[in-house]
């Protein structure tokens, strides 16, 4: 059955730049993923991108039906999936600094959203996200060590150019300014296994170390956009930006004036 989002859903991450939703995923589906990430035997590595293009199951997931019926209510009804990632974070891994998705994956219009689907439980202990409410409202603010990659609302008069984005060191990280602005706003994202949070490109957010001594903190996370934006990003290695990419990327639902690409293995999409 379609999973089906509310009006008050839909508010709630125009307004706060993100929405959790519960139970999303099937217990026997996160199973199924858990035990291919054990047969990968890719423990030592935190993070994996766009294993949708060589494996299977990873396609199946960055296209599964019930999460792209959410990315389609709040970014739809046209969804291309753009990236796929696994992240492994052991017991003492450290966290990762304030960021926005959108400066790294350009979309224009900018249509970007997150889907971070929990393969464990995730809590404060062992380095749950942590989104800063109400920042998605903020435009995308370039990064001064990239100049010459585009990204970023760099037209705006005033516009602060960023360096450390990333960083998990507050000193280093210039868009620590920006989320200090948002003060008390900032919310632990916890969830269990089969839970997603979906947010903003625009949207700070953050994670801090798995302080477990033995609790891992897995999860899959697919990027979608609006498959009538203009996309000139490709797995980090970007084309001139007079150059679409669209037809790099997998057309998961609906239709779309823009090139784009096909299931490679075969998944189901819907498409009109």
């Amino acid at each position: 059955m379609r999973r089906e989002i509310t009006v008050q859903d839909f508010v709630c991450y125009q307004e706060q730049g993100f929405l959790v939703v519960r139970d999303l995923v099937a217990a026997g589906e996160v199973d199924e993923l858990l035990g291919h990430i054990a047969g990968l035997g890719g423990g030592s590595r935190p993070r994996v991108h766009m294993l949708h293009r060589e494996l299977p199951i990873h396609e199946r997931f960055l296209l599964h039906p019930r999460i792209l019926d959410v990315v389609q209510a709040l970014v739809g009804p046209d969804v291309l999936a753009l990236q796929s990632m696994l992240f492994l974070k052991q017991p003492g891994a450290p966290g990762q600094g304030y960021h926005q998705d959108s400066f790294h994956i350009q979309t224009v219009p900018d249509t970007l959203i997150g889907a971070w689907l929990a393969l464990d439980r995730v809590d404060e202990e062992n380095g749950c996200l942590w989104m800063t409410t109400g920042s998605n409202h903020e435009p995308v603010y370039p990064d001064g060590s990239e100049q010459a990659r585009p990204g970023g609302h760099r037209l705006l008069a005033g516009i602060r150019w960023v360096d450390g984005a990333d960083d998990p060191d507050e000193e280093r990280n210039d868009l620590a300014v920006v989320a200090r602005r948002y003060a008390g706003r900032e919310v632990a994202v916890e969830l269990e296994p089969g839970d997603v949070a979906f947010f903003s490109g625009r949207t700070l957010h953050r994670s801090h170390a798995n302080r477990s001594a033995t609790r891992l903190r897995r999860s899959f996370v697919g990027h979608y956009c609006n498959a009538r934006s203009f996309v000139p990003w490709d797995d980090d290695d970007a084309p001139p930006p007079a150059e679409a990419a669209n037809d790099r990327h997998l057309l998961a639902r609906g239709a779309t004036h823009m090139p784009y690409a096909g299931p490679r293995f075969g998944t189901a999409v819907e498409l009109g």
